[in-house]
């Protein structure tokens, strides 16, 4: 074989290659920040070859979340029927570690995806789900299967939402571990949070800069940041699109106001929940409750802050990704206590396994509110940390 005949420069698996490269790219920019050319950048070829796999960018981002979620599939369907939970959930997190830089493709852009797409992607992660629940069935017959078994996979699938370095085996063993105690976690426990908690209220518009963050936060949550216009944004306000720059420079300024101002409000509830408490068990406990109450009583904007970060400005991400340091500090300081057996990766690795608990239990509550959702999602939070 010659270097320059068609066989050496036209892979064989090069339509995967495009979609393992585009996969990565979603992830960390974003749908409607990546674009086609960058990505046949990435797999060193031109954008006119990229086009000839795939007609627009839509159709490659489609592809990219469906084969995510088959890849789970065949990872379930390869096991006999009478597999263990272990077996399980070995083969989901060996998939999602395999495939950790593409995998936020399905946790926040997948509702860019159209209506046909979306209901196929929910049809294929119901087979999962309902895969894992026969397993765990049998194993742990507790109150809410399907929530413990989501919950679980939300933990997993937290991987693909940081970059924190650990090695591959080190990580398996605990995201193993941690699925399993959540599926083995009775939702109906008491979490042992101590007292209750206060979050702060969002604040009352005073100002038409404060109006104005009101009625985007919504419509970013709904629609997605990009889709948004600063026609529909003024319209809800009694404004016209072009008196919304003597507030805000840009649309982008805005999201950013609601992505500090989701941070600022965290950060006042785990101070307050903190407050005067040593024991760093009850600690843990707390900053569970208080991430869950705030998670459900704040749903749109930590939905729109979680989803649209990767598309803000590195200068104003800057302040945001500090206070996310700050946050999950106190986590992995208050857990480390706890378990001193753990070092600062493996805890930070549950720490975002636990946000991702919440994330996908929260999802599968369709966020509905209430004293005992709030209870439940907090003790799978608690055994997704080992406490």
């Amino acid at each position: 074989m010659t270097v320059g005949s068609p066989s050496a420069t036209r892979p064989r698996n090069r339509r995967q290659l495009i979609v393992d490269a585009a996969g990565r790219l979603f992830s960390e920019r974003g749908f409607h920040a990546a674009s086609m050319e960058e990505i046949a950048a990435r797999v060193g070829i031109t954008a006119a070859a990229l086009y000839r796999h795939f007609p627009n960018k839509y159709a490659l981002f489609a592809e990219c979340a469906h084969t995510m979620a088959d890849r789970l599939v065949v990872a379930l369907d390869a096991l006999p029927p009478e597999a263990e939970p272990a077996d399980v959930f070995t083969a989901l997190v060996r998939v999602t570690v395999a495939h950790r830089a593409s995998g936020g493709v399905y946790r926040w852009e997948a509702r860019y995806l159209n209506r046909e797409d979306r209901r196929l992607l929910r049809s294929t992660f119901a087979h999962v789900v309902a895969r894992v629940s026969e397993t765990v069935r049998h194993e742990h017959p507790l109150p809410d299967e399907q929530l413990r078994v989501v919950a679980a996979l939300g933990a997993i699938g937290s991987l693909t939402m940081h970059h924190t370095s650990i090695a591959q085996r080190r990580v398996e063993e605990l995201l193993l571990d941690c699925a399993l105690r959540v599926v083995a976690t009775d939702p109906a426990a008491d979490p042992g949070s101590g007292r209750p908690v206060e979050l702060p209220a969002l604040p009352v518009p005073r100002s038409r800069r404060g109006e104005i963050l009101a009625a985007a936060v919504p419509l970013f949550a709904r629609d997605g940041f990009t889709a948004v216009t600063n026609g529909q944004i003024a319209r809800a306000v009694g404004l016209a699109p072009s008196a919304l720059y003597r507030h805000y420079p840009g649309k982008v300024d805005i999201l950013a106001a609601a992505c500090l101002q989701a941070a600022g409000l965290l950060a006042q509830a785990v101070d307050r929940s903190l407050h005067g408490v040593t024991d760093p068990r009850e600690a843990v406990g707390l900053l569970a409750a208080t991430y869950v109450a705030y998670s459900f009583e704040h749903t749109a904007l930590t939905s729109v802050a979680e989803a649209e970060f990767a598309g803000l400005p590195a200068d104003l991400q800057r302040p945001l990704v500090q206070a996310q340091r700050e946050h999950i500090a106190v986590w992995e300081q208050q857990l480390r206590l706890a378990r001193p057996e753990l070092d600062p990766r493996q805890a930070r690795v549950l720490v975002h396994a636990g946000f991702g608990v919440v994330v996908e239990a929260g999802r599968s509550l369709r966020w509905r509110d209430g004293p005992g959702r709030r209870a439940a999602v907090t003790a799978l939070v608690v055994g997704a940390l080992g406490l």
